[in-house]
């Protein structure tokens, strides 16, 4: 039998910029998320390749995209995600991708910069919220 991993599992925590110590929050009431992650590639392909492409070695440009969406449960949340919005600053978070509930998965952490925030409702349901992170700089995984 096959099993699969939760959704509910991938969480996106912002930090409070506390020092020494940073504490991290989950964002309000995501629904769904998505981790993308890239890697920008050089095509170095050249008429002595033989009609196969080719590729730089190495890393080139890596980064990570990661975005949600959700319903807002709380004034705090909303107002922490409008002022990183609009303050344009790129604040610390954690990124758990959790494996199972018996398995620790992967935590990434690093600065990211809100690059786009959105709402949403009908007039007979909940209001909605859309968000995405873009990565900049260094990101460790633990």
């Amino acid at each position: 039998m096959a099993t699969g991993y939760s959704g509910r599992l991938i969480l996106i925590k912002q930090g409070d910029g506390g020092d020494p110590t940073e504490t991290f929050d989950t964002v309000a009431a995501l629904r769904d998320t998505t981790v993308t992650e890239t890697e920008q590639t050089v095509d170095t392909t050249s008429k002595d390749d033989a009609g196969e492409r080719s590729l730089l070695a190495g890393r080139i440009l890596h980064s990570m995209s990661v975005s949600g969406t959700g319903v807002f449960t709380d004034d705090a949340s909303l107002a922490n995600l409008r002022t990183a919005m609009r303050a344009g600053t790129h604040d610390n978070y954690e990124i758990e991708i959790v494996e199972s509930s018996t398995t620790a998965g992967e935590t990434i952490t690093g600065a990211f910069r809100i690059t786009s925030l959105e709402f949403a409702g009908t007039f007979d349901g909940e209001a909605q919220y859309s968000l995405t992170l873009e990565s900049d700089g260094t990101l460790t995984a633990s």
